[in-house]
């Protein structure tokens, strides 16, 4: 079998899309000769296989896929973004319920940051919406220690160099008037680098107190409870992603 096929679909994608991790660990997997297609190891990510093939990932059989599906969750703060942490620390699978599917976190907020964190099964959907590429739009309200600056705050719109990280345009603004020492401010970027919110608000001289995401692309945080975790419907999925949501249910046989 030569590993060059171009018939069918990358390994990597079938496997992401089955919900076992993302595109990019997948190819790991398979560097690492950690997957099996046909009773034959892998070493190279460039491997198309077709419906029928057997795909077997670290000894076990790949399960069937899913149907993408896409869930907001409002992350409390002191919570984890990861699968377990070696501290004991609380992580935001702690206390889901048990008949959700493998979710994989849509990029990250910070152990205590709060706020919308989407979560989905399928690995496609997310690498679409962490890629800068894609465009979209992460909005923050910041609560801040200290007197913002309107100007600096305006002079964001151009990008900020911080130890030699050049971050994009930033479109940060006050809401609201102070409350004694504290503010609050709205930021709005694309990037969501490594703690971009805190980093450029130590730049201006603020000290972060409370960071709360509000939306990230077309999906907002709204009347989420803290803790709490709701599905996005298919057709609003499928309305937003189009191809990459999966083919359109047919009337009168819902999706399961």
């Amino acid at each position: 079998m030569s590993e060059e096929s171009t018939a069918g679909e990358r390994v990597a994608k079938v496997i992401a899309r089955a919900g076992l991790c993302s595109r990019r660990e997948a190819e790991a997997l398979i560097e690492q000769g950690r997957v099996i297609v046909n009773g034959e190891k892998l070493r190279r990510a460039a491997h198309n296989v077709k419906p029928g093939d057997e795909i077997v990932v670290d000894g076990k059989k790949l399960p069937a896929s899913e149907r993408p599906r896409l869930f907001r969750f409002h992350k409390p703060r002191e919570v984890l973004v990861a699968t377990r942490d070696p501290q004991g620390r609380r992580t935001i699978y702690d206390g889901m319920p048990a008949h959700l599917p493998r979710l994989m976190p849509v990029g990250r907020l910070d152990y205590n940051s709060e706020g919308l964190l989407l979560l989905t099964n399928d690995g496609g959907i997310k690498r679409h919406l962490e890629l800068p590429a894609s465009g979209l739009v992460r909005r923050y309200r910041v609560r801040v220690y200290g007197t913002p600056d309107p100007d600096r705050l305006a002079r964001l719109k151009n990008g900020i160099s911080i130890d030699g990280v050049q971050y994009g345009s930033i479109d940060a603004r006050m809401d609201g008037t102070p409350e004694g020492k504290n503010a609050w401010l709205v930021f709005a970027l694309t990037e969501g680098k490594n703690r971009e919110v805190r980093r450029v608000c130590e730049q201006l001289g603020l000290q972060v107190n409370r960071l709360i995401r509000t939306e990230y692309g077309v999906f907002g945080l709204e009347r989420l409870p803290r803790g709490g975790i709701e599905e996005v419907g298919p057709g609003e999925l499928r309305k937003t992603l189009g191809a990459l949501a999966g083919p359109a249910q047919k009337k009168g046989k819902p999706a399961a």
